[in-house]
């Protein structure tokens, strides 16, 4: 991001403390701002005939200042049925939660005063990802669950190296950072300006797939899709619902679902899943190696308990193992993401031609054990993976077997990398939960009887829920208070 891109990023979260008197959450304000610089970058980059006439960003500057909070909200309504698709989709649904028209005139002539002629236009994507950012690390907007570091994001499509003809799929989308490093990767690798009026038409309406529960967060992403050159894409709806179902075969699958059980306990509502479980993880997973389409790829983030779990959990590990091939386990530090009690991983696969005994081995690379303990404090970045990428090797496929051997040269026991072979996982009861690293910590548990062991993990899920709970009670009680208003 360019010092002038950053410098703008700074000054409009500033704003956010024009709102905080009409008791605006951050990630409202988020929002808020979504739909005003949607109007604005419509007129900078002359997009305009996307939204109808009357309703443009002139015509919501031009109104005197007492009108203009009432002209905005009806605006924020026909916005959701009138114009392009893209511009419904932003807008649908949408309602301001700015109460007084002093605080909404303040924020449109901040917003124009702005130099908005020195940011290049392919820098507008990382302008709103900048604003997505600060969000994200902003501990009481309780946007983190929507948000991987992006340093991770960037390791996964590092080692997976998409490529043109990949159709690329990303289930639980949150505001589209998978979808955006992707696209990256590939502007970044090749030369667009080669390819015919027919490939970048692909490109831009035929590689990007996702899906977003959330509507708030899938207007965030599709104006981030939008900000990078991409048209639509992320779908609004539930991927465990049969809309999940509909979304086409994949080559390429980047994702980090969500956690936890489904809202009221319930099974999803798929009828294709093989294995029931009201368990998220485990009914993304199954989702995922179900949508890759043979020889497919992908790289999932997932919580420790999908490595390990019985019964089900154990039933749905065995059929990965067999439809793939589940080469790689990347065990990630704690503390990187909003709840930090959580202990997460990546599973790197690809699917089989057949259906059969396609995992023979996994490497399991450690990157947990007598790691600094993440915040805002020690920041995660792209040093801290360069290891590993250089381990994984340079076939996405499946990893290079033969490049691995070559670095593992600290020795089993001491090296941050393994292999296991698929026998050997079979007599643990086909549980991944491997480690063989000493922690030097004085938290260290991995020479702890195994029962201890799993208690402890079982701590780390139990701190993680209530973390969850106190965000959401945060967030009634900042509801409450507006009432109260």
């Amino acid at each position: 991001m360019s010092k002038i891109t950053s410098d703008i990023v700074a000054k409009l979260w500033n704003l956010c403390n024009i709102l905080k008197d009409d008791g605006v959450t951050y990630h409202q304000y988020v929002t808020e701002l979504t739909y005003l610089l949607f109007l604005k970058m419509a007129k900078e980059t002359g997009a305009e005939n996307q939204l109808p006439q009357g309703y443009r960003w002139t015509d919501l500057e031009s109104k005197a200042a007492p009108d203009r909070l009432e002209f905005y909200k009806m605006l924020l309504i026909h916005l959701g049925s009138h114009g392009a698709t893209l511009v419904q989709e932003i807008f649908a649904n949408a309602s301001s939660f700015i109460r007084k028209p002093a605080t909404l005139s303040t924020l449109v002539a901040e917003i124009d005063k702005l130099d908005w002629y020195s940011v290049h236009r392919e820098d507008l994507g990382d302008l709103y990802e900048g604003l997505l950012e600060k969000n994200a690390n902003e501990k009481k907007s309780g946007a983190g669950q929507y948000f991987t570091p992006r340093p991770l994001v960037n390791c996964m499509v590092n080692v997976m190296r998409p490529a043109l003809t990949d159709i690329i799929q990303d289930p639980a989308a949150g505001t589209g950072g998978f979808l955006i490093a992707a696209n990256h990767y590939l502007r970044t690798h090749h030369d667009f300006d080669t390819l015919t009026e027919a490939q970048q038409r692909k490109y831009r309406n035929s590689t990007f797939y996702g899906m977003e529960h959330v509507q708030d967060a899938h207007r965030l992403a599709l104006m981030n899709l939008m900000l990078h050159g991409i048209d639509g894409g992320i779908r609004y709806g539930d991927t465990l619902s049969p809309e999940g179902a509909a979304l086409p075969k994949a080559t390429l699958i980047l994702t980090n679902p969500p956690f936890g059980t489904k809202k009221g306990g319930g099974l999803p509502s798929r009828d294709d899943f093989t294995y029931a479980t009201s368990n998220k993880q485990f009914a993304f997973l199954q989702h995922i190696y179900r949508g890759l389409a043979p020889g497919g790829r992908a790289a999932v983030v997932m919580p420790d308990n999908v490595l390990f779990e019985s019964n089900v959990g154990t039933q749905i590990r065995r059929d990965l193992m067999d439809k793939c091939n589940l080469h790689t386990i990347l065990r990630l530090p704690t503390g990187i993401f909003y709840a930090q009690g959580v202990k997460t991983n990546v599973l790197f696969f690809t699917r089989g031609q057949s259906d059969k005994t396609n995992t023979k081995a996994v490497w399991i690379y450690d990157l947990r054990t007598n790691m600094p303990q993440f915040g805002k404090r020690t920041q995660l970045n792209a040093e801290h993976f360069a290891e590993f990428e250089d381990f994984f090797g340079p076939d996405p496929q499946a990893g290079n077997t033969q490049h691995r051997h070559s670095r593992a040269s600290g020795g089993p026991e001491t090296a941050r990398f393994r292999i296991f072979t698929r026998e050997q996982i079979a007599e643990r009861g086909d549980s991944l939960d491997i480690a063989w690293l000493k922690d030097d910590s004085a938290a260290g548990h991995d020479d702890l009887p195994e029962p201890v062991v799993l208690a402890q993990e079982a701590m780390s899920e139990l701190e993680a829920a209530m973390e969850d709970l106190r965000g959401i009670l945060e967030e009634l009680g900042e509801e409450i208070e507006e009432m109260e208003l």
